[in-house]
């Protein structure tokens, strides 16, 4: 006799449009457009659109870092991207990122726009650009970008496995569950030992790798994600958390989390950001200095 709780995957398999869970509507075996929509063009040389989560987070960080330093040619505007209304799947946004993720760049400092799609491209575009929050020496910019790479690998499992399964699916199963939880848990071991003996994650300098991580990961340990922190134990990660509370204390991190943010407490929400005004003076006075 079968029992009927056990899933037969079927020879052929086809889309379920309805399959529940938290953004299914926004999810398709499919690509492409839509519908016709053109995205916006400001008036600084960098134009992004995207949504606060942990991807989006990362680019607006950096451009938040690179403004800190004084560096004009960072400016930006950042356009909210509505995923839950499908934003991602206009015209416009489709050929500045064909793969209809947030956030998608577009450089258009030089003569010619230039597309870039990928938060870790993204970044690497930026900090080469401008030659900061990269180590120039060989040995620093291989580990910098190892980490860079191990983030852009690992996080899928984070929040792809362990979220859905653990926040978003529309029931919970123990088998997915327990997979995920293990290999989050063995992400979170890897970067405490490896902050166990360094400020950052590459070294003793802040890097790109550490903020693409840390939008992810220190935010896990923050209890910002998922809503986990007791169910993963992040106190037990030690290092992790100081290095995560080191750089949530940073101002620039602090705007950068802020901007195209359309949840949480209202202060903390800047849905466009077309000038380093638009910060208002109630929310300045929550940020504090650079740590």
């Amino acid at each position: 006799m079968t029992d009927e709780t056990v899933y037969i995957p079927p020879s052929v398999w086809t889309w379920d449009a309805q399959n529940g869970g938290k953004f299914a509507n926004i999810n398709r075996p499919i690509a492409g457009e839509t519908h016709d929509k053109n995205l916006p063009i400001g008036k600084h040389p960098f134009q992004l659109y995207s949504l606060a989560t942990p991807n989006g987070v990362k680019v607006t960080v950096l451009l938040e870092e690179l403004l800190a330093l004084g560096i004009e040619g960072a400016e930006y505007d950042a356009w909210l991207i509505k995923i839950g209304d499908g934003d991602q799947f206009g015209s416009g946004f489709v050929a500045a990122n064909p793969n209809s993720k947030i956030p998608a760049l577009v450089d258009r400092s030089g003569d010619a726009p230039i597309r870039v799609f990928e938060s870790g491209a993204i970044l690497l575009h930026l900090a080469e650009k401008f030659g900061k929050f990269m180590p120039t020496d060989a040995a620093g910019r291989a580990e910098t970008l190892s980490w860079l790479f191990w983030q852009m690998g690992s996080a899928p499992y984070l929040g792809g496995g362990f979220g859905h399964f653990y926040a978003y699916a529309p029931e919970k199963f123990e088998y997915p569950i327990n997979r995920f939880t293990m290999e989050a848990k063995r992400q979170m071991d890897v970067l405490d030992r490896q902050l166990a003996d360094h400020a950052f994650v590459a070294g003793e300098i802040y890097t790109i790798a550490d903020m693409a991580i840390w939008a992810w990961y220190g935010q896990l340990a923050l209890g910002r994600l998922y809503d986990a922190a007791e169910f993963l134990d992040v106190a037990s990660y030690k290092n992790v958390m100081r290095w995560a509370k080191t750089i949530d204390a940073r101002s620039a991190v602090q705007r950068g989390r802020m901007v195209n943010r359309m949840a949480g407490p209202p202060e903390m929400q800047l849905h466009e950001r077309h000038d380093a005004s638009d910060f208002d003076t109630q929310t300045q006075d929550k940020i504090g200095e650079d740590a």
